[in-house]
Formats: structure tokens, sequence, C-alpha cells
């Protein structure tokens, strides 16, 4: 099959690897133009450019897909594969290629369209999800399906560590998928409209800890908002970001724990080892955290180096 390959993230990667180290020929990568990133804004490629040009693919950067229909056109691609490229595609684009054009997506669909479905699949404490490929059409993430894959999600895994996971197992199941169009036994289903859930798109807010609500969901939250925005409070004048954190029993609590402490109070510091705050229904333990524009660091070494009380309350704001 002769494929041209659109995708720019980190998940993109095992399956534009995948596809490069099969029988089927990659055209062409078409990904996102390079950007300014990270904290001294200079410009970067997507992940995807430097193992396209290591390989010897010809690389595409249109500001939009539909402008490079013309150069699209002319490679006669059999197939179009799309994962984690940043776009949608328009109508023209789709109707290029001999067969059509498949997605990788990261869920179980119906469930959780959009472009966060890694994040809010752990947000939500789900047990379980995995990965769909489906042939595209113009509307988002609701084409036919073509097959799924399941993936249980760890009781510690963070967002980071799944997708890590689900990008390997959509690898296989995108290379699977191709080998069914190519011989023509791809079954397409389409999806139950009943049963569609949104995976909107991650904003900062999203990771302000309530601290009125269960242990459990602000450890979900912990987990699933990595690497951005990631689950952060205040305090005082700080905001710190918080990267690991476990449910603990009130009864481990140190000799100094607060009696009576109301959700975002510092309940306890466990003799300097562990920040432990009030939630709802519990106590929460924070093992690992970041102020801002510092290093990220144990609760222990950041409990050395900064003046944090007992009663102290978390906020919400400034």
């Amino acid at each position: 099959m002769r494929i041209i390959f659109f995708g720019s993230s980190e998940f993109s990667i095992p399956s534009l690897e995948g596809l490069i180290n099969s029988r089927h020929e990659v055209l062409a990568l078409v990904t996102q133009p390079d950007r300014k990133k990270g904290r001294h804004l200079l410009m970067g490629p997507p992940a995807t450019k430097k193992l396209a040009i290591e390989r010897k693919i010809n690389v595409l950067q249109p500001e939009r897909a539909d402008s490079a229909i013309d150069g699209l056109t002319q490679m006669r691609a059999d197939l179009f594969v799309v994962v984690s490229f940043g776009q949608i595609l328009s109508k023209k684009v789709l109707s290029i290629p001999r067969f059509c054009a498949i997605n990788l997506h990261s869920s179980l669909l119906p469930k959780y369209r959009g472009a966060a479905p890694i994040n809010w699949a752990m947000i939500n404490g789900d047990s379980v999800t995995g990965i769909t490929v489906m042939r595209m059409n113009e509307q988002m993430d609701k084409g036919d399906i073509i097959l799924q894959k399941e993936l249980k999600i760890g009781e510690s895994d963070t967002s980071v560590e799944l997708g890590e996971r689900l990008a390997r197992i959509g690898a296989e199941g995108l290379l699977e998928a191709v080998d069914l169009i190519e011989n023509g036994k791809a079954c397409y289903a389409c999806q139950d409209e009943g049963k569609a859930t949104s995976a909107a798109k991650l904003k900062k807010a999203h990771g302000l800890i309530d601290w009125k609500r269960r242990t459990g969901e602000i450890c979900n939250m912990v987990r699933g908002l990595q690497p951005w925005p990631g689950a952060y409070t205040y305090i005082g004048k700080d905001l710190i970001k918080i990267y690991k954190a476990e449910a603990i029993d009130g009864g481990s609590l140190d000799k100094g724990a607060l009696p009576g402490a109301k959700p975002g109070q510092i309940a306890a510091l466990l003799g300097g080892k562990g920040i432990v705050v009030k939630t709802f229904d519990g106590y929460l333990k924070i093992a690992d955290l970041q102020m801002e524009g510092k290093k990220r660091m144990p609760a222990e070494e950041f409990l050395l180096g900064h003046k944090v009380k007992v009663g102290e309350v978390l906020k919400a704001r400034p």
C-alpha cells in the first residue's frame, strides 16, 4: 500500500515507525509547521519530523492541509493514515486516496470524541480505555469503526504513561487495519450516537483543585492532567503543581495533626515527609510537587526549603 502519513505528536511516532518498517510504502509525512516551544520560545519541529528525516521520508508542513491538495494528489496514495495530526481534514482532502483515509483515536469510540480522550478517561476514573481505528469523514471522530483494542488503566498510571501504552497498541491496531483494507476484509461499523461523549480540549482552568471534592476525584485529576495543565493549587501567593498524590487514612496522621481540619487545610506534615491536605471525604498526601518556576521535587525536599504550617489553607487563587 502506498501511504501518506499525517501526524505531529509523540503519540504518532510508534505508528509512523511501524508503517515505515512494514512492507507498505510511506510516501510522505504531513505534519504541522515548526512552532515556538518551551520557556524560551525557540522554534522547534513536530515530534514526527525528526523520525521522517532520519528515515528519508519526504516532509510536508502546510498551515492547512487544503493548501497541499495538488501535491497530495500527485503522489497517488492508496491510503491516508492520520494519527494525532492536529487538523480536521476537509472532504476534498479525504477524497484523494484510492481507498480512504483512516484515523487512530485513543479511546473506545464513540466514547471520548475530541482532543483529550486519554486525560478525560483518567480524570473520570475509568478502569478501561483503548484505541479505535476508523474510516474518516469530515466530522470529528464520527467515522465508521474498523477495529478496536481495549487496555486496562492501572491504579498508578498517569496520562503520560497511559498515552505511551496506547500509542504502542494503537500502532499494532493500525497495521492490522491497513492489511484488512488492502485485502478487502475490512468491516465498517457505524458509531452509536446515543453513546457518544466528549473529551474537550484541556484548559489551564481544568487543573485548579477544588478541595471540597472527594479524595479519589482529586487523585484522578493529579494523574490525568499531566503533563499539562497539571493539577494545581496555591500556598499563599505561590502556585503549586502536584505530580503525585495518594489517599491516606486519617488514622495514620502524626501527633501534630490538626483536629477537625476543613477541606483545603493542611492537616499534617508527617514529620516533614509529606503534606497531608483535608478533602471532602478524607485526606490526600502530596508526595511530589513543584512550585511555579522551580524544579519538581519530593514533598520531603520541598518542606526543607519552604515554611509550610499545619492549619495553612490551600486556595483557589493567590
